[in-house]
């Protein structure tokens, strides 16, 4: 009986090692992906002054975050909700879309929540 659980015990443990493994080298690429996409999004800016944009929704908890930093920093973001307006909507279609928040900053697009790439995108605006 001993033995069968020590044969057991060591196959979970491959079996978990594995598992971690597998999972680990999934998540690898999202280690070297770049935070923002550059490109020309003038086309996707309300009007000439504007400088950032938020693309999101009224549920979402990143939206949600990202207004708050906008908002915490001082800084004046057009606020742009996809369910609410269908022009919004098809900006965020052809931008890529894939989810909330999406942010343009200058010429950079910046998908999710990022505190640290927003930064970066405002300080190159500003500088």
């Amino acid at each position: 009986m001993p033995k069968n659980i020590k044969s057991i015990a060591l196959y979970a443990i491959i079996l978990a090692a594995g598992l971690g493994a597998g999972r680990g080298l999934a998540m690898l690429p999202d280690l070297f992906a770049s935070k923002y996409t550059e490109g020309n999004y003038a086309a996707y800016y309300p009007d000439a002054k504007s400088r950032v944009v938020l693309y999101g929704t009224s549920w979402c908890g990143y939206c949600a975050k990202a207004r708050a930093y906008f908002k915490q920093n001082k800084i004046d973001f057009v606020d742009l909700d996809i369910e609410k307006s269908p022009e919004a909507l098809k900006a965020h279609t052809e931008l890529g879309g894939g989810g909330v928040p999406l942010v343009l900053i200058g010429n950079r697009k910046i998908q999710g929540y990022d505190a640290d790439a927003f930064q970066a995108a405002i300080k190159k605006i500003a500088g």
